[in-house]
C-alpha cells in the first residue's frame, strides 16, 4: 500500500544570479512499513526534501501526498494539525523540554493535542526503546544515546503515519549511533511505522529497504539495501 508520493518537487531559493535550485523534480514513493535512508552530502538537498514532505517548508513547486492527502491543498492551520497528528519528526538535536521528564516528554504531543495518553502503550513503548527504568529523569540526567531513545519515543507515541528522522544519530558516537539505530529500526519493525530518515554515514544505511541519494538537489533511487554498494 502506497502511504507517501513525492511528484516533480522543485524548491528554489533566492533569484537571478543568487538563485539556487534546492530541488530538482524530485518524484518518489513510500510504501506502509517502508524504512528508508536519503544520503548525500552536507547542501546536496537532503534536509531540504525532508522538511518540505513534512510540511515544515513549502516547495516552489510540486505534489506531497500522504495516505492520498494532498499536504500542500490545505492551508497552514490545518496543515499544522494534519502535521502533529500524522507525522513524527526526529532531529539531530533532540529538542526535549529540559523541565519534563522522560515519561512526560514522550506524551508531550499527545498533550499539545489535547489526547489522553494510553498508559498501556507508553509502557510498552518505554520497554522496547529501553527507558522504562529513565522515566523520572529529566534530560540532564541523560546520556546523549538515552535522549534521542526519548526523542524518538515522542515521535512515536502519536502513532504518526510517517516518521521523518533528519540525522539522528549525528550528535552520538559511533557506539550510541548504531544502538539508537538499532532502536530505531526494531521500532519501526514493531509498529509497522514508516520511515524515511536522512544520514551522511552510509554505514547506518544497512538496515534500510531502500537507499535513495540526493546530489545537487537531484534524488536517484539506488534501490534495496543488497543493491546499495553498487552505485
Amino acid at each position: 500500500m502506497e502511504l507517501l508520493k513525492v511528484d516533480s518537487l522543485n524548491k528554489v531559493y533566492g533569484k537571478g544570479e543568487g538563485q539556487v535550485n534546492a530541488l530538482k523534480d524530485v518524484s518518489f514513493a513510500m510504501e506502509k512499513g517502508e524504512f528508508a535512508a536519503v544520503v548525500g552530502e552536507s547542501g546536496s538537498g537532503k534536509s531540504t526534501l525532508l522538511n518540505c514532505i513534512g510540511g515544515l517548508d513549502l516547495p516552489s513547486s510540486g505534489k506531497v501526498y500522504l495516505d492520498g492527502e494532498d499536504l500542500f491543498a490545505l492551508d497552514e492551520k490545518q496543515r499544522t494539525i494534519f502535521r502533529r497528528r500524522n507525522i513524527g519528526f526526529i532531529f539531530q538535536a533532540f529538542h526535549l523540554i529540559g523541565e519534563l521528564t522522560v515519561e512526560q516528554n514522550i506524551i508531550f504531543p499527545l498533550l499539545l493535542d489535547r489526547q489522553k495518553p494510553d498508559q498501556g502503550k507508553l509502557e510498552e513503548l518505554m520497554e522496547v526503546l529501553g527507558i522504562a527504568n529513565r522515566r523520572k529523569h529529566l534530560p540532564s540526567q541523560l546520556s546523549g544515546g538515552q535522549q534521542q531513545r526519548v526523542a524518538i519515543g515522542r515521535a512515536l507515541i502519536m502513532s504518526p503515519m510517517l516518521i521523518l528522522a533528519d540525522e539522528p544519530t549525528g550528535n552520538l558516537d559511533s557506539r550510541s549511533s548504531r544502538d539508537v539505530m538499532d532502536l530505531l529500526v526494531r521500532a519501526s519493525r514493531h509498529y509497522q511505522q514508516t520511515v524515511l530518515m536522512i544520514t551522511h554515514n552510509r554505514n547506518l544505511t544497512s538496515d534500510a529497504d531502500r537507499v535513495l541519494r540526493v546530489a545537487d538537489g537531484v534524488l536517484k533511487d539506488l534501490g534495496g539495501r543488497h543493491n546499495e554498494k553498487l552505485s
